[in-house]
């Protein structure tokens, strides 16, 4: 089987890996990729960039089922199929870990379904109610999904990217608030914002946020601050954390259950589904978000996402082109 991985420092090669001897499974689903998903936050900063080699990354990806094992009686051959999957040419995956796609939606735009739900977590969990001002800052993927996400369910959204190409794609996808910077505090802001997802991993955003949010308000931190950006004191944040009574904390996809729980407020699995229908309902827009590659070209992806220089902000792999 073919796969992508990361082989040393900045190199992704696509490689003959042996399929592992497993015992068959009967809940499980197994299938041939058609469409995966990048991350450029997570799989260049942990992965490509990282110092443990070799890895074998990957995101979101649909495939089509080919077989089942015996317990799996809802999932015909040919079933389109969402999961989370590494960047490979076959899947198998447990049944409650694959997620029929709605009727139409097309696999490059279901994958997206993944990244749409790293803030839905915040949805879930938020004491922020609609129709509550909500600020994004950061309009990579994960943020722009997020405007939107939050948008879709009745909140006025603010979003917010010192880059212009982002700007667009959130004007494009429909969102109607969408600044280059709040740094100074606006008035139509200040005390106004009952929730500031922070999206970049940028700490000068997690400031400029605490100072727009109304007392009590919350800040989470969606993004990862994977490098020191700046020479802001602690003292600045802790103080408009302390005097404005300021709710900061993580914004960890992974602290609602992974399946629907007594007693829990949402869970991953949920969020998929609902993310899909929202796609294919056109609640979500992906347009522009991605273009799609060869795996052969994984070097080349990779780099293109690190240096920015690809015309969208993330990248598909289309299995269907080796």
């Amino acid at each position: 089987m073919r796969k992508v991985v990361f082989t040393a420092h900045r190199q992704a090669a696509l490689l003959e890996v042996p399929d592992k001897d497993e015992p068959a499974n009967p809940d499980h689903v197994h299938g041939r990729t058609v469409i995966s998903l990048t991350s450029p936050g997570t799989e260049l900063n942990w992965g490509y960039l990282g110092k443990n080699f070799p890895v074998e990354p990957g995101y979101a990806c649909v495939f089509e089922v080919e077989s089942t094992g015996s317990n799996v009686t809802d999932l015909p051959p040919g079933t389109l199929v969402f999961c989370s999957g590494n960047h490979q040419e076959r899947q198998s995956h447990p049944r409650n870990s694959v997620i029929p796609l709605p009727p139409g939606l097309k696999p490059e735009a279901a994958v997206f379904a993944r990244l749409a739900g790293v803030s839905m977590t915040t949805l879930n969990t938020t004491a922020a109610r609609p129709p509550s001002r909500v600020l994004v800052t950061g309009l990579g993927p994960v943020g722009n999904l997020a405007a939107q996400v939050f948008t879709a369910c009745g909140y006025l959204v603010t979003a917010v990217d010192p880059v212009d190409s982002r700007r667009r794609a959130a004007l494009d996808a429909g969102l109607a608030d969408v600044r280059s910077s709040i740094e100074d505090g606006p008035a139509d802001l200040v005390n106004r914002i009952a929730l500031h997802l922070e999206c970049s991993g940028h700490e000068k955003a997690v400031l400029d946020g605490c100072k727009c949010v109304r007392k009590r308000g919350e800040v989470v931190l969606v993004g990862v601050p994977w490098q020191r950006r700046t020479d802001i004191y602690s003292f600045e944040l802790l103080h408009a954390i302390f005097h404005r009574y300021i709710v900061v904390r993580s914004g960890w996809e992974w602290e609602i259950p992974h399946h629907p729980a007594d007693f829990a407020a949402g869970s991953i699995s949920e969020n998929y589904s609902a993310a899909l229908a929202w796609l294919a309902a056109g609640k979500l827009n992906v347009a522009g978000l991605a273009s799609a590659y060869s795996p052969v070209r994984a070097q080349e992806v990779y780099e293109g996402l690190l240096s920015q220089s690809f015309p969208t902000p993330t990248a598909l792999f289309d299995w269907r082109l080796l």
